[in-house]
């Protein structure tokens, strides 16, 4: 769900944006007596997905009921008061991160509108590629946008659409649009549920009591009970109707591209995706890169949390002792105060600290999920020597993140990423360690038990590393071509 300008730096990142996040985590349930409190329970598993802010929306058979919020789940939707008014047996929730533009309460969603065939609800996870270029055409056709978000473009689509049936305009939209998605959708006449033809961004089913529920991951289905059922299918719609569920495939056969960094960070570990335990592969990739890089050292130590599973892969698969040489506070948020640049580059020793006994004198080797910009991996290997570490060697469970995402990570713009303007050992020199090495592309194809890359067509998204986006990226391309053409002038003049 992006807002804004999609090729513009995100605004209001902690540690200087040095974190690839996912936007967005979407759950919704159709047939519950207590759908909404349902729903509230499925975003506080998803909280890790979006923490800027959340909404739920909810269905009672004549009338619409939203609250939504800045913040966390927590909070906003733990008191009786917020969720008495959401009555239904029909909800759906989202949490999301803004990517660019503006925080604002305009952007929450779920968003709503009034169309000419009842109310329309809708929560989305992703970034529509040519959403720019479709609003710059529907707002010169008469539509008037409410927020600054890419979803809002579907929006307009169904009510512009000619088709008579809701699900039909739905469709007739989707068509339109470039880009990934997972999409719930409330209407009068029901739930709707569905990925983008390539099934970049994920969504699976579940059941509890006869309802149906979907969700961003399996995990949120633990959490309140469910069943999980099956993934929804790359470019399918599953509609849930008077408590009959259908499944329609109104778009041509592709190959699917999930996003291949859901195993590598986003998802929660204990999540499942597409049959696979993401805490499993990220110990697979760890002894992979333990295979790819060893390097002779006392202790594997991780970036917590996130680096924690590869970590315990590369101690099993290298033989080194497996410590926790950093400490990780729970309790700071991204609100923290931080009154001048002296007390903001303090900001990682709040979020992380030294385990001096246990380092001091010791060769270590850090495990982490990846690097953006370098700069927490350059103060976490300062922060090991200045806890008397006698060698930091870092190891990434990914390989270099080159290029931006347009799917629906906060990613910084291409300029911003380390490795798109130095080379490794031009890394490892930024960062201050004894060495740098990251897991091959083909290597984290072979954790995820796979034939290496060169030797397939690509089976998921893995632009940011390697380039090679899966869709057409009309709006980027175009945004190019104006600051070519501004650059010429430039020029010219």
């Amino acid at each position: 769900m992006l807002t804004t300008n999609p090729f513009e730096p995100a605004h209001g990142q902690d540690l200087d944006g040095d974190t690839l996040r996912e936007e967005c985590g979407i759950f919704g349930v159709a047939g519950a007596p207590d759908a909404a409190a349902l729903v509230a329970l499925g975003l506080h598993a998803l909280q890790h997905r979006g923490q800027e802010a959340a909404g739920i929306t909810s269905f009672d058979g004549v009338e619409f009921h939203t609250h939504r919020a800045m913040g966390h789940v927590a909070g906003n939707f733990d008191k009786a008061e917020t969720m008495m008014p959401l009555r239904g047996t029909v909800a759906c929730g989202h949490v999301r991160y803004s990517t660019t533009g503006e925080t604002a309460l305009r952007n929450v969603q779920p968003l709503y509108a009034d169309l000419a065939s009842g109310g329309f609800a809708i929560a989305h996870n992703g970034n529509i590629s040519n959403a720019m270029r479709l609003r710059r055409d529907l707002v010169r056709r008469g539509s008037i946008f409410q927020s600054t978000s890419d979803t809002e473009t579907i929006i307009h689509l169904v009510a512009t659409s000619s088709y008579r049936t809701t699900v039909d305009r739905f469709i007739d939209a989707l068509k339109q649009v470039e880009g990934a998605y997972s999409l719930i959708v409330m209407t009068p006449e029901g739930m709707i549920a569905c990925r983008d033809p390539l099934g970049i961004r994920p969504l699976v089913m579940g059941r509890v009591n006869g309802a149906y529920i979907f969700a961003s991951e399996t995990v949120a289905l633990d959490v309140v009970g469910a069943t999980y059922e099956r993934d929804i299918d790359p470019g399918e719609l599953v509609i849930v109707k008077g408590g009959e569920i259908s499944s329609h495939r109104p778009f041509a056969p592709v190959s699917p591209r999930p996003c291949i960094f859901e195993y590598v960070y986003f998802s929660r570990p204990d999540s499942i995706s597409s049959d696979r335990s993401v805490y499993t592969v990220r110990k697979a990739i760890g002894a992979q890169l333990a295979i790819e890089a060893p390097v002779e050292a006392d202790l594997v130590i991780p970036v917590p949390d996130s680096g924690t599973p590869a970590a315990i892969g590369y101690a099993q698969e290298s033989g080194i002792p497996f410590e926790l040489g950093i400490i990780r506070s729970h309790y700071v948020g991204r609100t923290f105060i931080q009154p001048s640049s002296e007390v903001r580059h303090l900001g990682v020793k709040l979020k992380h600290n030294a385990n001096r006994a246990l380092v001091k004198g010791k060769r270590i080797i850090l495990i982490d999920d990846s690097i953006v910009r370098g700069t927490t991996s350059l103060k976490i290997v300062q922060m090991m020597r200045d806890a008397g570490a006698a060698e930091v060697h870092m190891r990434i469970a990914s390989p270099p993140t080159r290029h931006s995402c347009f799917y629906g990570v906060d990613t910084p713009e291409r300029a911003k990423l380390l490795a798109h303007s130095k080379n490794i050992a031009e890394m490892a020199a930024y960062i201050q360690a004894d060495s740098l090495a990251f897991v091959s592309i083909d290597g984290l194809y072979k954790a995820l038990g796979e034939p290496c890359r060169a030797d397939i067509r690509p089976s998921h998204c893995d632009a940011c590393f390697t380039g090679d986006y899966p869709t057409m990226l009309t709006d980027q391309d175009e945004a190019v071509s104006v600051d070519q053409f501004a650059l010429l002038a430039e020029r010219v003049i």
